[in-house]
């Protein structure tokens, strides 16, 4: 397979990142109108076409706002698309940024949300600055628990989470706890 010409802002080993953008939609339909992946972020299910435009665009937005969002994320190799990880705003004021990610269901098993999760921290702490990183995940989410707990995220409390209805577990990690591992 020919390799495209993207350029990422960011990278790792396997993984490149970049920005969304309007000509996405075909990719986060793919990501987000799985009903794999939105099981355990949304409890509408399986989302529509429209329903995943308004999440690209509310990507989009936060990107312009704040200057991340949960980027889109492509093997280096390939270009091909396999989810998106990033950042949105937890506490601003106080440097806290919520950390996320969403692998489209086929690429489950293969490390990439860790390794995706590791390159924005990395990220965060360093170019950025952030002083905290906050992240919550599904209660029925045992992989998304095990990859917090390898980058050293801490158990702070259950916090609710709108879209799901539910309580999720939460986690915590503070810019010297970073630079301390």
């Amino acid at each position: 397979m020919e390799r495209m010409s993207t350029a990422y802002f960011l990278s790792s080993a396997r993984l490149g990142f970049r920005s969304w953008s309007e000509d996405d939609l075909p990719i986060a339909i793919d990501l987000w109108g799985d009903p794999e992946v939105t099981r355990l972020i949304d409890a509408r299910g399986r989302l529509s076409r429209e329903q995943v435009r308004e999440r690209l665009e509310k990507e989009m937005a936060t990107e312009r706002a704040h200057g991340v969002e949960y980027w889109p994320v492509f093997l280096l190799s390939t270009d091909e698309h396999v989810g998106c990880c990033g950042l949105r705003p937890k506490d601003e004021p106080r440097g806290v940024f919520e950390i996320g990610f969403q692998i489209v269901s086929r690429h489950w098993g293969c490390g990439y949300a860790s390794e995706a999760a590791a390159a924005v921290m990395a990220h965060a702490f360093g170019s950025l600055r952030v002083k905290g990183l906050f992240a919550g995940h599904h209660p029925a989410n045992e992989v998304s628990r095990r990859v917090l707990a390898k980058l050293g995220l801490r158990y702070t409390h259950d916090e609710f989470y709108q879209p799901t209805g539910l309580e999720h577990p939460s986690y915590f990690l503070s810019d010297e706890e970073y630079a301390g591992k």
